[in-house]
């Protein structure tokens, strides 16, 4: 496998031999301060160019960073500005997501806080702040938010319940795992992000939860998950009722808003008369 610095020289080596290319930036965990870079990290790396579809229309130029395992092309747009992005995984494991961005608008790459200045061979932007997450710390929810998220959090879980009834595996386990369990992220994140002042990045899909959590809620959360046997199901979908109601409760007192206990309560004895409920029953 190629190190960091033999990955960076390919990418400037050919940057500069390119002369649509007109600079170079590196973001993502490798320049994250706070991350530990292992054998997984990506290079996410913006060349800022002239023609990005030159880049889209001739894609031979993949072959100079390697043989492929896999390449994912997609194109962007916002604010009418089209990009076009290659992920790409190559035969020693190394993994470059390499964007080709217009020069005339990558002031919008500035909004991301983690991101290095490799190349200008123009000298035309300004020289960035030290990397930091700030981009990435969680964001206090709006009351709106909040109480959509709980809101859709009771109501989904009976549509879990229903498919577990109904012996329709792929419905329960989709509408959980998809619907339901990012409910639960969301309120994890708000929770770990009320507790630290609101500066803190919980990592996509909660992927740094287990440090910021207390013990008991992480182990709490792992019981959210399970298997494909419908009691270890309903275990799970318990538990989370649980969890969302104490750290739901926890959110709504420090940020002024309001738990409905109400719904929760109701929602789950629902939820266990249908745990309870005969294959051949004929009322709920």
């Amino acid at each position: 496998m190629r190190n960091e610095k033999e990955v960076l020289d390919q990418l400037l080596s050919f940057a500069r031999n390119n002369e649509m290319i007109r600079a170079v930036i590196l973001n993502g965990s490798r320049v994250n301060p706070n991350v530990q870079k292992d054998i997984f990290c990506d290079f996410d790396v913006v060349f800022a160019v002239t023609d990005p579809k030159h880049f889209l229309n001739n894609q031979s130029w993949i072959e100079e960073f390697g043989e492929t395992i896999i390449v994912q092309q997609n194109k962007c747009s916002e604010n009418s500005v089209d990009w076009f992005i290659f992920l790409m995984i190559f035969t020693d494991g190394i993994r470059i997501d390499l964007q080709f961005f217009p020069i005339e608008h990558v002031q919008m790459q500035y909004e991301d806080s983690l991101k290095v200045l490799l190349l200008d061979k123009d000298n035309a932007i300004n020289e960035f702040e030290l990397p930091n997450e700030s981009f990435y710390f969680t964001k206090k929810p709006s009351k709106e938010e909040f109480e959509k998220t709980i809101n859709n959090f009771w109501w989904c879980s009976t549509n879990v319940a229903k498919g577990i009834w109904r012996d329709e595996l792929c419905y329960a386990k989709t509408m959980y795992e998809v619907v339901v369990r990012e409910c639960i992220i969301n309120l994890l994140s708000w929770y770990i992000g009320m507790n630290h002042n609101w500066c803190i990045n919980t990592g996509k899909w909660g992927k740094w939860f287990k440090g910021n959590l207390p013990v008991e809620l992480w182990n709490s959360f792992v019981k959210t998950y399970s298997g494909t046997d419908y009691n270890e199901i309903w275990e799970s979908l318990l538990e989370a009722c649980r969890l969302v109601r104490k750290i739901g409760v926890e959110v709504a007192d420090t940020l002024g808003y309001e738990y409905p206990l109400e719904d929760d309560n109701r929602v789950y004895g629902f939820l266990q008369r249908v745990c309870s409920l005969p294959k051949d029953a004929q009322d709920i």
